[in-house]
């Protein structure tokens, strides 16, 4: 049976780890000890390491995970990565790679990174598997420090046309900051007011609100929801020179980026 974990790291980072109750593999390990620790616990072998981007709190712990384990490296081919994390096999858009059992395709979604990259797990039990880094976050979306305001447009339209039931690993918990946000945009959205409760509730348990699906997203993620008339009329109020789609979806993110 796969199993899925997300193993806090740092502030607010999940390295999701996923196994098969005896080879494992782990998406962004900024940090490798949580890693270590979760393999010995479990006795688990470290299959591989799925690199989205190149930021130091996905890629920090991969030379020490490599070299207790020997795990094999995927990245994307387009992102330049530090040094440390030595050789890997590059991947470009479409590619696909068998691990646990299961088939990964490797998706180009440049915005947050120039070459960032997520993975589709499309036949996993339970339901595809989407590890999306820090492109899509529940109710959010990355900031773009490399990309434009139409890639990340582009990338996040491409990740939202995949099946309802696709469960959204995203890399940072960041989702009662986001609905915040996603409520200054849509005060009047039911499915915002309802899911900040649900996650608050979570929260206060110490339990992650993750993974969130796409259903749920496109029902929350104002990242999502630019081209909806409750949205567009919000941005138009918040800047009135954005008056196309692309000019809508860079003038959100920068609302947000100010957001508190």
């Amino acid at each position: 049976m796969i199993q899925l974990h997300p193993i806090p790291a740092f502030q607010d980072n999940y390295l999701w780890l996923l196994h098969d109750g005896a080879q494992a593999l782990v998406v962004d390990p900024g940090d490798a000890a949580p890693v270590l620790a979760f393999l010995a616990q479990h006795q688990l072998q470290l299959q591989a390491i799925l690199l989205t981007h190149h930021h130091a709190d996905h890629t920090g712990g991969v030379a020490e995970l490599r070299a207790a384990t020997g795990a094999a490296v995927y990245a994307p081919a387009a992102e330049t990565l530090p040094a440390s994390v030595g050789q890997v096999q590059a991947l470009a858009d479409g590619d696909r790679v068998a691990l646990l059992g299961l088939e990964f395709e490797f998706f180009s979604v440049p915005g947050h990174t120039a070459g960032h990259g997520a993975y589709l797990a499309a036949q996993a039990p339970g339901g595809p598997l989407l590890f999306c880094g820090d492109t899509l976050f529940s109710a959010g979306c990355g900031r773009l420090f490399e990309g434009t305001a139409a890639q990340m447009l582009a990338s996040l339209d491409r990740l939202a046309a995949l099946p309802d039931e696709t469960r959204v690993c995203c890399a940072h918990e960041y989702t009662l900051s986001n609905l915040r946000f996603a409520q200054a945009v849509e005060p009047g959205n039911a499915d915002v007011e309802q899911h900040l409760a649900h996650c608050s509730a979570l929260r206060e348990r110490g339990l992650p609100t993750l993974p969130s699906t796409l259903a749920q997203e496109r029902r929350i993620n104002p990242f999502l929801r630019s081209r909806e008339p409750a949205v567009i009329r919000a941005i138009a109020q918040h800047d009135p020179q954005a008056v196309d789609e692309i000019a809508r979806f860079a003038a959100l993110r920068e609302w947000k980026n100010a957001f508190r």
